[in-house]
């Protein structure tokens, strides 16, 4: 709003400056000095419209952007808010500063945040934390991962057991013969030693690979990058497949409610809430047929 008065500032002065609007004679332009501070105060505020688009504008914005928005954004007001300028520039940047240290301030907002920020290629290197947190931000991701495969390994057994297995009155399968490979090298290569590594080990070797992985550019999607990647990282895709799931911030869901007041008006009361549903969806996903055509 401030951008726009500065963008606009002559018009309004010329306006303000009317007969027409004037009253009493009384001057309601405003001075010099209050333009220039408008123009800092744009300066000062910029940093907090930029994440504003950031949050809002991306067509992705995970949960795994908050913790580097909200590190930049703080060392960026502590370092204006002592830097030279005039004191309502400083004022600004430390009123800013004090609200953002007290947020995401939990353990268990920590570590989400963090967690999946390190799930994000683009952020995995973790330039805002000192070592120690890495390091503890690393140990929580192995041992989850371990965790989560463990879990998946418990209840793809308890299926199997709920499988139901052939009839014994149909009799046994037919057998196969030995191929002639088997009949010639069979002796020889039957017994192979296979080494079975604990959910840990894995995920710590696949931690190592991840890091050594170059990072992933700002412009593009970490979404697309595990999906690509899943392979290489499976304990890690999990993880990640939990985390960057999360949106970081409720605007798509206001937007949702903004569609649905355009849909569902007076003039089409008359809809069935089926009908809602089915033209919802297709107005949030008309770009999606051209791009799988493509």
């Amino acid at each position: 709003m401030i951008e726009r008065f500065i963008e606009q500032q002559p018009a309004i002065c010329a306006a303000l400056l009317s007969p027409q609007v004037r009253r009493c004679g009384s001057d309601c332009t405003l001075s010099e000095m209050d333009i220039s501070t408008a123009q800092e105060m744009a300066s000062a505020l910029k940093p907090m419209k930029d994440a504003t688009h950031i949050m809002s504008e991306d067509s992705t914005p995970t949960l795994s952007v908050i913790a580097p928005l909200h590190a930049q954004l703080l060392q960026d007001t502590e370092a204006a808010g002592v830097a030279a300028g005039t004191p309502v520039i400083r004022k600004i940047n430390l009123k800013i500063h004090e609200d953002l240290v007290k947020r995401y301030s939990s353990v268990q907002d920590k570590h989400m945040l963090y967690t999946a920020s390190f799930l994000d290629p683009r952020f995995k290197a973790l330039p805002f934390f000192t070592k120690v947190d890495q390091l503890e931000v690393h140990a929580n991701v192995v041992a989850e991962a371990a965790a989560l495969e463990h879990h998946v390994n418990s209840v793809e057994a308890e299926d199997k057991s709920e499988t139901p297995q052939p009839d014994p009155e149909e009799g046994p399968a037919p057998k196969r013969r030995p191929s002639a490979l088997v009949n010639l090298l069979g002796k020889t290569f039957t017994w192979v030693s296979v080494v079975h590594k604990f959910a840990s080990t894995r995920a710590e070797e696949e931690l190592k690979k991840y890091l050594e992985a170059p990072p992933l550019s700002l412009s593009e999607n970490p979404l697309c990058w595990w999906r690509t990647h899943e392979a290489d990282f499976p304990l890690l895709a999990g993880q990640a497949k939990r985390f960057l799931c999360i949106l970081g911030t409720s605007i798509a869901a206001e937007r949702v409610f903004s569609t649905a007041g355009d849909i569902v008006t007076a003039q089409r009361s008359s809809l069935t809430p089926t009908h809602v549903d089915q033209l919802l969806f297709l107005q949030k996903n008309l770009d999606v047929a051209p791009a799988n055509a493509q």
